[in-house]
């Protein structure tokens, strides 16, 4: 199976600070793979060089085979990869359809346009409700989503993630602060909207890793010391020194 990501011997300095020392890796398309590691261990400053949001010191990133480095992250995003943040960044005086409909007017044309009525963008209008309804918020439809609760908001962001219909998923912590209903939740929501999509998720919640991936990567001090199967990486004892230790005991999801 031919590579949806393949980041080849990636480094990342900050002055002489290196924050991630040759990582290589690859997902498959349509493989959902996190990414686990303790704080500090370079997980954020990986997506960030994913998505352009740094520039890379050395190495190579490949987006569905073609070389992605040096470009600007909206040229990556036109490419069919999107992401989200651990921060939820949504427009808060903007309705959950309005934040969507933003979303969605570059991938469909309109870009800069100013002589275009809102309502008369049947595409975009059609494909926002269709994406609200996948996200669970139709009955929230028209409300503001700075009023949203914070599970909804964070399941705006999911659906903003998706709305493009790009075929590569980054979530930056999509549970982190919610409640174990909510979380249950939202990896039921990720699982519906990410299906047949390459998904890439840095989590700290071992049982929402260990219920969606298909394999995880585990990043310590900017390297990955282990990738393999979640039942692998359960029971590595490399694995287990370095990071999981009492995480081993939370109940299998």
């Amino acid at each position: 199976m031919s590579s949806a990501i393949h980041i080849v011997d990636v480094c990342k300095r900050f002055g002489q600070t290196e924050i991630i020392r040759g990582v290589s890796l690859e997902v498959a398309q349509g493989e959902r793979h996190a990414i686990i590691g303790p704080n500090g261990a370079g997980k954020s400053t990986l997506f960030h060089l994913i998505s352009a949001r740094l520039p890379l010191s050395s190495g190579d990133i490949r987006l569905n085979g073609e070389s992605i480095a040096g470009l600007t992250p909206y040229q990556i995003n036109r490419r069919g990869l999107s992401r989200s943040f651990q921060v939820t960044n949504v427009f808060p005086r903007l309705s959950v359809f309005e934040n969507l409909r933003c979303s969605l007017f570059w991938a469909h044309g309109y870009k800069y346009s100013f002589w275009h009525r809102l309502s008369r963008l049947d595409d975009v209008n059609q494909r926002a409700e269709e994406v609200i309804e996948r996200i669970g918020l139709g009955k929230r439809r028209d409300i503001p989503a700075g009023v949203l609760s914070y599970a909804e908001l964070r399941a705006l962001e999911i659906g903003i993630t998706i709305a493009s219909g790009a075929e590569v998923i980054l979530l930056d912590e999509p549970t982190a602060g919610m409640s174990r209903s909510e979380t249950d939740d939202t990896v039921e929501l990720i699982r519906k909207v990410t299906a047949g999509k390459t998904l890439v998720m840095v989590e700290h919640d071992m049982g929402v890793v260990f219920n969606l991936a298909d394999r995880i990567s585990v990043l310590v001090y900017g390297q990955i010391i282990a990738c393999d199967t979640p039942a692998k990486i359960r029971s590595n004892p490399a694995v287990q020194e370095a990071y999981l230790g009492t995480e081993l005991a939370i109940e299998h999801a």
